[in-house]
């Protein structure tokens, strides 16, 4: 397959226009409108064909590696979740950045961002679009709680004012992804890391799940999943889930993407949600796990790397740099919901009309911090969902018990 896809069409021809393929995250069509509008933009040195990828980020990586592992030509950029570059990079199937994009396609753009497309103190990645997760309120429950949102507020606050008011505090609660982007983020707000020193072999690699910092992220995790705040269906939860709760009567607080106020605005041009629904809605930096303690939101995001196996490694990198100008980044948030990178972008006054919370995005951003960076991302990341799912279930001893089944499993003593 991977042989006649090669033959077929990525990485151009002998004659004509060069072919560049872009194997892209599912969005509502604005990566294809990037495309088509850089090969315009090329006279003629190259053209971008789009391929889909699965919806599901796990399936995206797997799709890609089985592909990369056996030469494919076929493709040229990929947009990759943030937590797979260094696997990706550690495996040699990504080209290396030339130092002049490198400086331009960093400059201006989020450090976490940065961070997320380096690895062994190399950019191996180019930023595309970022993403963090707010705090998002109704202000009329916040308000009958008392809770001064102006001000920071603490997981036990919002506890204690959705409890009070018999409202829901909704947050991911299933067994995946979403379960790590929640507990990261309470372990960074603690002030602790999941991998505190990382390393190209599994035995280098120093965990950081039974410190202090980590049992009272523990803690926080199960003090709202065995609350009265969240729904019956907490332990299943997605970000679709909490969004559709969010805009039920029942509606307190909630912690998500930006995507909800997009989704929430184009039912109400569907006309199936009332205006008055987004109208209540309020947004605020992620929870503090401790008063007095900033917290550290979650980052997200997309990177677009390009293949080791490209037969147009040089065009393929002019391609990249014309897609994460700040000018698609823009259009790109407007018209498909996904964050920029771009620190200038957010004073865009489309960005800013279409997202009256850009600015509180933008301070999410300069304060996120990345899942675990690992070449091993997949691998922790089931180990701790084995032990950190039903969240209701944490306790102190559920980090030690998953430090120890993941250097079993990156060592090899123990299957996953």
């Amino acid at each position: 397959m991977a042989s006649t896809l090669a033959a077929c069409g990525g990485g151009g021809s002998d004659s004509g226009t060069p072919t560049l393929t872009w194997y892209i995250n599912p969005d509502s069509g604005g990566q294809a409108t990037i495309a088509e509008r850089c090969s315009e933009d090329s006279d003629g040195a190259y053209r971008i064909e789009v391929a889909q990828l699965p919806r599901d980020s796990p399936a995206q990586r797997e799709q890609l590696i089985r592909r990369l592992a056996a030469n494919d030509e076929s493709i040229d950029l990929m947009s990759l979740d943030v937590v797979f570059p260094p696997e990706f990079a550690q495996a040699g199937f990504l080209a290396p950045v030339p130092e002049d994009v490198a400086q331009e396609v960093t400059e201006g753009v989020f450090q976490g961002a940065v961070d997320s497309a380096t690895w062994n103190d190399e950019l191996i990645a180019v930023p595309f679009w970022a993403n963090t997760q707010l705090l998002w309120y109704r202000k009329s429950v916040a308000e009958a709680a008392g809770l001064d949102m102006s001000q920071p507020v603490t997981w036990d606050q919002l506890i204690e004012a959705a409890e009070s008011q018999d409202k829901l505090l909704s947050a991911q609660g299933r067994r995946s992804e979403s379960l790590m982007v929640w507990f990261n983020a309470l372990l960074e707000s603690a002030g602790g890391q999941y991998i505190e020193e990382s390393g190209e072999s599994p035995e280098s690699i120093q965990f950081g799940l039974t410190t202090p910092e980590a049992k009272r992220a523990s803690e926080v995790m199960a003090a709202v999943a065995n609350s009265s705040a969240v729904g019956p269906g907490f332990t299943t939860a997605s970000e679709d889930t909490s969004a559709s709760e969010f805009e039920s009567d029942d509606a307190g607080f909630m912690v998500n993407w930006p995507f909800v106020y997009a989704q929430a605005q184009s039912k109400v041009e569907a006309g199936t949600l009332d205006q008055s629904v987004p109208d209540d809605y309020g947004w605020a930096l992620y929870p503090a796990v401790d008063e007095g303690t900033p917290s550290a939101p979650p980052l997200g995001g997309i990177d677009i790397a390009v293949s080791a196996f490209s037969r147009n490694v040089d065009l393929a990198y002019e391609a990249v740099t014309c897609i994460v100008q700040d000018e698609n980044q823009a259009e790109y948030m407007v018209t498909n919901g996904n964050p920029a990178s771009s620190i200038a972008v957010y004073d865009d006054p489309e960005v800013q009309e279409a997202y009256p919370m850009a600015d509180t995005i933008r301070e999410s951003l300069e304060l996120a911090a990345s899942r675990p960076l690992t070449a091993y991302y997949s691998e922790v990341l089931g180990c701790f969902l084995r032990e950190f799912h039903p969240p209701g279930s944490v306790n102190d001893q559920t980090g030690e018990r998953t430090e120890t089944l993941t250097q079993a499993v990156l060592t090899g003593e123990q299957l996953l």
